[in-house]
């Protein structure tokens, strides 16, 4: 990707486009009229853009975003304000408040272009230990950009997906949206196909020498059942998250994650818009 190659800068905001992203980074959330004004001001800022990103600061890190075939980016580079901010909230107070866990570990598994791992990083203490997890090779290399753009040394971004098992895996691209590319065929052209590593959960863990986690953010459009059955299951209770902000998936999974998850020790504290929050008692 020739756009990773310019430095952190090359593509800041400029003229209209500059004026439009102040405009609907300011506009007041919760408001059906605000986010019709964005939705317009956002189509005719890319149209602008003519394939180019921009890069900009969001959540108190540095990102280039590439606004066209990725909901995400969209979200993140035009209206921050709007992008998950209950679970955004939740972590903070739950994981990150006055930084009482300097050491907090956190787990971004369907990770995009670094959002939530970003944002942890950002309120985070240098002792974080933060995994963002992305199997789409263009997608990883935007968001291994990212992170070294930021200062803080703590992200690791990890090539794979995670799954029930080890070994190569179908991922199914949908080119509209990045962002719901999935193991499942979910809205998705099943021709945009790629095959892409994968590794389990309790693995990825493992193998990276954690001890405990204190937050995961489990984004991957309908598998989250297939990645959390097994983790719960063979997993020693001391590895189970404190904390899980899971993507709704309920019409799409093949077991009740909820009461598995109840089983398991946890508590649904919260429902979004689009996702679950969990909390493991005791």
């Amino acid at each position: 990707m020739t756009q990773t190659l310019h430095p952190f800068g090359t593509y800041a905001p400029a003229g209209l486009v500059r004026w439009i992203v102040s405009r609907t980074e300011r506009l007041p959330d919760e408001n059906w009229r605000a986010r019709r004004l964005a939705l317009l001001l956002r189509r005719c800022a890319i149209q602008m853009l003519r394939g180019r990103p921009l890069d900009v600061e969001r959540y108190g890190a540095r990102m280039r975003l590439h606004p066209y075939n990725n909901n995400c980016e969209k979200k993140v580079l035009f209206t921050p304000q709007f992008f998950d901010p209950a679970e955004r909230r939740i972590l903070v107070e739950k994981v990150l408040a006055g930084r009482a866990r300097p050491d907090c570990v956190f787990l971004d598994i369907g990770a995009n272009v670094g959002a939530y791992a970003l944002f942890v990083a950002a309120q985070a203490g240098p002792g974080a230990r933060i995994l963002a997890v992305e199997p789409q090779p263009d997608v990883f290399d935007r968001l291994a950009f990212n992170i070294a753009q930021n200062p803080f040394g703590t992200v690791k971004a990890v090539a794979c997906a995670v799954a029930d098992k080890a070994g190569e895996m179908t991922l199914f691209v949908d080119p509209r949206n990045r962002g719901e590319s999935s193991l499942k065929v979910v809205g998705t052209n099943e021709g945009a196909a790629i095959r892409v590593p994968a590794v389990s959960l309790l693995d990825l863990v493992r193998g990276e020498g954690l001890t405990r986690i204190d937050a995961v953010k489990l984004d991957v459009e309908g598998a989250e059942d297939l990645i959390l059955e097994p983790f719960l299951r063979q997993a020693p209770r001391s590895l189970h998250p404190a904390l899980l902000i899971v993507e709704d998936g309920t019409d799409l999974w093949q077991t009740d994650l909820t009461a598995l998850l109840t089983r398991h020790g946890y508590r649904r504290t919260a429902k979004t818009r689009l996702n679950l929050i969990f909390e493991r008692e005791g």
